[in-house]
């Protein structure tokens, strides 16, 4: 799949479902048994997918350690995702999460000297705003 925006569009999908599947999960389990239960569904993907694609892991001590980072991140995220998502309602959890770009946006324009626009500028003011409005 060389289209990017068909893979983000599957992305989508993919992520639509997950919302809608952590809610009729936690109203069987407790939210950290749905966490364990989402991270073996995860490495069952990958180990399906990068045996399809004969993978061959690139070892560099930066991509390595900013990869456990990344999945520490993830891991965490999730854990937070699921207890909002057990106490909370559902669309007002997926709406207010779904806003974390507003974060990995401040830290590229901290840390990685990213330029943010005008247009950009207002994106992310029209993302707060949905955020008050959310809660």
């Amino acid at each position: 799949m060389t289209n990017w925006l068909s893979a983000a569009m599957l992305s989508l999908i993919s992520f639509g479902l997950w919302g809608l599947f952590t809610k009729l999960t936690i109203a069987h389990i407790d939210s950290k048994s749905a966490l364990i239960f989402q991270t073996i569904g995860v490495a069952i993907v990958g180990i399906i997918t990068l045996s399809l694609m004969n993978f061959k892991p690139e070892m560099n001590m930066k991509g390595l350690s900013y990869g456990l980072l990344t999945g520490f991140a993830y891991g965490i995220g999730c854990f937070f995702y699921f207890l909002a998502a057990d106490k909370g309602k559902l669309m007002t959890v997926v709406a207010l999460t779904a806003l974390y770009p507003l974060i990995t946006i401040a830290l590229s324009y901290f840390l990685l000297r990213e330029n943010i626009n005008l247009k950009q500028c207002c994106g992310i003011g029209f993302a707060l705003i949905a955020i008050y409005l959310m809660i």
